[in-house]
């Protein structure tokens, strides 16, 4: 049986496998799936940090202003920004990335894993490898 981390060489692993091109697709289509997932946690961790960055200024504003004697200013950032969430009052960016990755990303990627195991015998991006295969057969018999 193939393991997940299946071999890079095209002609090896998914040849063996028998999977319809329905099942191809569909296995293809969960793979995609699970990148937008991935594509999503990385724009999570941009608004994480982005935030971070964003209260990091915003913290150094409040020290600067209380200094030149802005004191209601400087509270203003201290008591309604500063501890305030990105999703309500409470919940700050970091508890909105962890829920993600712990939730759908992780439920997706397990979900990926199942697909590939019972579909493809464990094989990793099946489709490509067929084209890949199709397109150097192609240039093979083009160059004859």
């Amino acid at each position: 049986m193939a393991t997940d981390d299946s071999s890079t060489d095209p002609d090896a692993g998914s040849e063996a496998v028998s999977v319809s091109d329905g099942e191809c697709e569909a296995l293809h289509e969960v793979e995609l799936g699970l990148e937008w997932v991935q594509r999503a946690q990385g724009s999570l961790l941009e608004f994480h940090h982005a935030t971070g960055h964003g209260m990091d200024h915003l913290y150094r504003a409040e020290e600067l202003l209380r200094a030149t004697g802005h004191d209601e200013l400087a509270d203003a950032i201290r008591g309604e920004l500063l501890p305030h969430g990105v999703v309500d009052e409470d919940r700050w960016s970091y508890d909105v990335l962890e829920n993600f990755q712990e939730t759908l990303l992780a439920k997706t990627r397990a979900l990926e894993r199942r697909v590939r195991r019972e579909v493809a015998d464990g094989e990793r991006h099946v489709r490509e490898r067929r084209q890949e295969r199709e397109w150097k057969k192609r240039a093979g018999d083009r160059s004859r």
